[in-house]
C-alpha cells in the first residue's frame, strides 16, 4: 500500500497523541500514609433512642442502595470538541474520555456510537472523512483504556447533523464535535 506524505504525516500525528493520552493516563498518584489520624466510633443506636435490627441488637443501615449502572452514565459528558481541521482529542477532555472509558469497562454489554461531526466549511467528503477521524481517535482513545472494540461503532455525519445553526466562528466550535451515544 503507497501511503503520500500528507497520510503518513497524518498517522504520526494521530500515534503522537494517542501517545500522549496514553501517557498521561498511567501517571501514578503518590498516597501519603497518614498517623494518628482520629476516628469517630458510633453506636448502633438510631435518633429514637432503642436499638434497631431485631433480637441480636445490631445496627441497621438506614442507607439506599443506588444502582450505578444508570447513573453512572447518566451524568457523563459524552461529547469531545475539536479543533479546526483536526482529529486530536485536546487534554481537556481527558476526563471526558477517561469517564465514558469507566462507564463502558464496568458494564461490558453496553454498546455505544461514536458519532464525527464537523463545521460547515469545506467539502461533503473531506467532512465525512474528517467527521471519521474524529469518531475514530475517541474510539481509539477509549480502546487504549479498556473498553472492547465490540461495545464501539465509529460513524461520520460529517457537516450534515449541526449542534449549532450559524456561521461564525462561536457557532463552528460547537459543530467540531464527536459525541457519544448509546446503542
Amino acid at each position: 500500500m503507497l501511503m503520500t506524505k500528507t497520510n503518513s504525516r497524518t498517522a504520526l500525528i494521530a500515534l503522537a497523541a494517542l501517545a500522549v493520552l496514553a501517557a498521561g493516563c498511567s501517571t501514578p498518584v503518590p498516597l501519603e500514609e497518614k498517623k494518628d489520624v482520629p476516628v469517630e466510633t458510633r453506636t448502633g443506636t438510631p435518633a429514637g433512642g432503642a436499638a434497631a435490627g431485631g433480637a441480636q441488637g445490631t445496627p441497621q443501615s438506614q442507607v439506599t442502595t443506588v444502582n450505578l449502572d444508570k447513573s453512572a452514565t447518566a451524568t457523563v459528558a459524552r461529547i469531545v470538541y475539536f479543533d479546526y481541521d483536526s482529529f486530536a482529542i485536546k487534554d481537556e477532555y481527558r476526563g471526558v474520555i477517561e469517564a465514558n472509558a469507566k462507564a463502558l469497562v464496568a458494564a461490558r454489554n453496553k454498546r455505544v456510537s461514536i458519532e464525527g461531526h464537523t463545521d460547515e466549511r469545506g467539502g461533503r467528503e473531506y467532512n465525512l472523512a474528517l467527521g471519521q477521524k474524529r469518531a475514530e481517535s475517541v474510539a481509539k482513545a477509549l480502546a487504549l483504556l479498556g473498553v472492547n472494540d465490540g461495545q464501539m461503532e465509529s460513524v461520520s455525519f460529517g457537516k450534515e447533523r449541526p449542534a449549532v445553526q450559524g456561521s461564525d466562528e462561536a457557532a463552528w466550535a460547537k459543530n467540531r464535535r464527536a459525541e457519544i451515544k448509546d446503542k
